[in-house]
């Protein structure tokens, strides 16, 4: 990647604001890959949780998580990664997003062993089960539940999250895991009372 090309406008504005472009520039220059070194590949392998950012065509935008077992965000070649997509609630607010503005911004977390971060951003694009099969050798189903999308990222920048503020986690096991359910109780049901709520309002309306 160009050095000229490195960042957003935004962000070397508000570094000739503050005095920081010095910082800037040895973090562009020692840790901003446009491709995944083997040491990220490695580490990409082992997580089963990431964090994704997406925006529509007017900027706004959406972060999701999606987790899976170890290696579910599969890595295609060190130009190229790959996540599934699961039955979800229907909104398909991520990939409605990638279909308005095909970038993306990954973040990967290791809260349990090494305590850093891999952020991987890139150009999105939307492939069908079948035909991502048909030309690269994916991970299994999990649990027997075939992912019904994918979505294929090609990596433009890839980077360290530093680790300084990253809790250490203990994680606890999970004997069962619902892949794509549909059961309400295992989705959390409406833990944040937001359907509740709706429906008291809308009764006392009725009431009124």
């Amino acid at each position: 990647m160009p050095d000229e090309h490195r960042g957003s406008d935004g962000e070397h504005e508000l570094q000739d604001r503050y005095g920081t472009q010095a910082r800037a520039e040895r973090f562009y220059t020692d840790q901003v890959l446009d491709r995944l070194n083997p040491t990220m590949v490695e580490f990409i392998a082992r997580m089963d949780m990431a964090f994704i950012a997406t925006s529509d065509g007017n900027g706004e935008c959406d972060t999701s998580f999606r987790a899976g077992l170890p290696g579910f965000l599969h890595v295609i070649d060190e130009h190229t990664i790959a996540y599934p997509e699961y039955r979800g609630n229907g909104v398909m607010a991520s990939m409605g997003n990638i279909l308005e503005n095909p970038h993306v911004g990954i973040l990967l977390i290791d809260f349990v062993r090494d305590l850093i971060g891999l952020h991987v951003n890139g150009s999105a694009r939307i492939v069908e089960d079948a035909t991502l099969r048909r030309s690269t050798d994916l991970p299994p189903p999990a649990q027997g539940r075939a992912a019904e999308l994918w979505v294929v990222v090609g990596v433009e920048e890839a980077y360290i999250h530093c680790r300084k503020h990253i809790p250490h986690l203990v994680p606890v096991r999970r004997e069962q895991r619902d892949w794509g359910t549909d059961n309400p109780r295992a989705k959390g049901g409406d833990y944040f009372g937001a359907k509740a709520r709706r429906q008291g309002a809308a009764e006392e309306l009725v009431v009124r």
